[in-house]
């Protein structure tokens, strides 16, 4: 099968169960970079993931201020650096980061918007957003990964916004990523069904 059907594929097929599609802007981009398509559906998966949390934050939380169309697209573009370091769509490295910021900048996206790319595998620091741990606990529990660290700050952020304990916070945000997490294998079918190399 050519490269261009697989990769439509990844950005069109409804999936099961159903992924929403990327922002048609990204959607662009990757046509443009001829992106592997294995990365067209993990971004898709995580721009998923991302949309129900941002659901569920928004009406959980309203008191915790987010930028929610830049959550969506930092998740929808986090990974977009493996389009030219291909060898980490299948092992480690971390040289997407920098490049994925770069390459969304080169573009004409904004930096509040390219800083997703750069900054998805780190979440500490006292300059660490709301987007940003929103983004990172995406692209852990997609898979069903669970990241302690990450989601303590995200608790803490809930627990301050809400006045809640945080405990009481915790419990929430474990309750919506164990829902989240129950559907990991699907996904990772999903993912697994799109040849890496374009």
């Amino acid at each position: 099968m050519p490269a261009t059907d697989a990769l439509s594929r990844a950005l069109e097929s409804p999936g099961e169960p159903p992924v929403r599609p990327l922002p048609p802007t990204v959607s662009a981009l990757l046509r443009t970079l001829a992106a592997p398509p294995r990365l067209a559906a993990h971004l898709r998966l995580v721009h998923d993931v991302a949309h129900d949390l941002a659901d569920w934050l928004a009406g959980h939380c309203p008191a915790l201020e987010f930028d929610r169309e830049a959550v969506l697209f930092g998740a929808a573009t986090h990974d977009i650096g493996k389009a030219v370091h291909t060898a980490e769509l299948s092992g480690p490295g971390s040289a997407h980061e920098p490049a994925g910021r770069e390459l969304l900048l080169a573009h004409g996206f904004p930096e509040h918007l390219a800083r997703f790319a750069a900054t998805h595998a780190t979440w500490h620091g006292s300059a660490v957003s709301v987007e940003e741990l929103l983004v990172s606990t995406a692209d852990k529990v997609w898979k069903g990964k669970r990241v302690q660290d990450l989601e303590d700050l995200l608790v803490g952020r809930l627990a301050a916004a809400t006045g809640a304990e945080r405990w009481a916070a915790y419990l929430e945000l474990d309750g919506v990523l164990g829902r989240i997490a129950e559907a990991a294998d699907e996904r990772l079918g999903f993912q697994a069904a799109f040849p890496v190399h374009p």
